[in-house]
């Protein structure tokens, strides 16, 4: 007979649905903690089923930012709007933080390029950047490096104008630089942009003009468009410097520095617009830099020594020049210098030192080597009674000049081929000329012709010197 199957006794059927329950969710749970298990390879917990499992390090923190804008700061680069000092309606439209973006509107507050720059300064090898199709009005601005980390770059792509608002230039005092970099320790300056001073300004008297200490009657008060101060390892490439109101490009107390394929221009008749002028800095290159300007292409004052300048094109101005030294008394001293590889056209000097009447100290060792000129005034000049004004008083002391050589000085004149007037108190010594060829232009029209001149001056010739130099004395003074 067949046996009927058990029944289920009631505690057993009324567990049944949680023991289901049980296995369902138990089977869910294993499930995902397996994926959970596979995906990070867990380790057993401790005890008998194993070590623990290390703890992960947490993530390093992002590394600063390197790169700092200047838009970021509130600039705006319309060609209108000084972004000196930013609006504090600033779009940042790529943060979505409302934290960060408060702290960016507050910062936009004060003056873009400086607080960029200072941003720029707390990181080493940053960079501060001007970026292309934008057109920033700017006041005069100090760019400090007390504080900075080494080695920051001011990236020029864009232009940067000057502010020709009178107000922008009120402080009191008369304003000697527009941009200025202070004290700072690897400092790069490059780019395809332009620093544009809008001279014009103050050529025309647009701002008032006093004689004090100038160059240039009229000229002190006006500034300097880009100025490096007490800086070292310093380099400056690609940029052009243009229609400044005084100097383009002004290195101060300065050691190592480099300049490199730099344009300056500024018209022919522009009152005192030196192109790059040196004082107080030793070991500095400039190569491959084309300088048209109203003054010296070059110009290398007091203190500097271990000056190369090679490969520079120069016109108009006044050429590449040693000088004016020893004004007002002053004691001056310059060194080695090797000016090589150059062309000028229509300047009004070639190569040229000049000092002032009354001076003291000395230059030496200098060379002017493989110098191409075209129409220019007077090639070869050694000027100890400069004087930029009407008349200048007699005096018997002078800065002396010494162990000058000029090889490979060829091309054409429009006035006088060499001009030599040195001191009676303090002759010119060690002069050499070696193959120097200057020819007249013809039918140029520049008006009378002279031959070379000399006073007190003494060296040799290697010839071929033509035209010969015969007042040339021979020996030592």
């Amino acid at each position: 007979m067949m046996r009927r199957p058990r029944s289920l006794n009631a505690s057993t059927a009324g567990s049944f649905p949680f023991l289901l329950v049980l296995v369902v969710t138990s089977s869910f749970l294993s499930g995902r903690c397996l994926a959970t298990t596979d995906s990070h390879h867990r380790r057993p917990p401790a005890g008998r089923h194993g070590p623990p499992r290390p703890v992960s390090p947490p993530s390093p923190p992002p590394p600063p930012a390197t790169t700092f804008s200047v838009l970021q700061y509130g600039a705006v680069g319309d060609g209108d709007k000084d972004d000196t000092k930013a609006s504090a309606e600033c779009r940042h439209t790529h943060i979505h933080s409302r934290l960060i973006l408060h702290t960016l509107i507050v910062m936009c507050k004060f003056m873009a390029f400086v607080d960029a720059w200072s941003a720029a300064c707390a990181v080493r090898s940053s960079t501060v950047v001007v970026p292309a199709g934008y057109r920033f009005v700017v006041g005069p601005v100090t760019f400090t490096g007390d504080s900075c980390q080494p080695n920051t770059v001011f990236q020029l792509d864009g232009t940067i104008v000057a502010n020709t608002d009178s107000g922008a230039w009120c402080s009191g005092n008369a304003v000697q630089q527009w941009l200025e970099f202070r004290s700072c320790t690897g400092l790069t300056i490059q780019g395809s942009g332009t620093v544009d001073g809008q001279g014009s300004h103050w050529w025309s008297g647009g701002a008032p003009a006093t004689d004090i200490d100038a160059d240039r009657v009229g000229t002190n008060n006006r500034p300097t468009a880009l100025r490096v101060y007490e800086s070292t390892n310093v380099a400056v490439t690609g940029i052009t410097i243009q229609n400044s109101a005084r100097f383009h490009l002004t290195f101060d107390t300065c050691r190592a520095v480099e300049v490199r394929g730099v344009a300056i221009r500024s018209p022919g008749d522009s009152p005192n617009t030196d192109g790059i002028h040196l004082a107080g800095s030793v070991g500095v290159s400039i190569q491959n830099a084309t300088v048209a300007c109203g003054d010296d292409c070059v110009s290398i004052q007091d203190g500097c020594s271990r000056v190369l300048v090679r490969g520079v094109t120069c016109g108009p101005g006044h050429g590449i020049s040693i000088g004016g030294l020893g004004k007002g008394g002053a004691t001056a001293v310059v060194s080695d210098v090797t000016v090589q590889d150059v062309s000028l056209v229509g300047t009004s000097a070639g190569v040229r030192i000049k000092t002032w009447q009354g001076g003291s100290g000395s230059v030496r060792g200098v060379l002017f080597s493989g110098v191409r000129v075209s129409a220019v005034k007077t090639p070869i000049v050694i000027d100890q009674y400069y004087c930029d004004h009407a008349t200048c008083a007699n005096q018997t002391a002078a800065v002396a000049v010494s162990g000058v050589a000029y090889s490979g000085i060829t091309g054409t004149y429009t006035q006088r081929p060499v001009y030599l007037a040195c001191s009676d108190a303090a002759p010119c010594a060690g002069l050499r000329l070696e193959d120097i060829k200057l020819a007249p232009v013809k039918d140029g029209g520049y008006g009378r012709l002279y031959g070379p001149f000399c006073w007190k001056a003494y060296g040799d010739e290697v010839r071929p010197v033509v035209p010969p130099v015969d007042c040339l004395m021979a020996g030592e003074p």
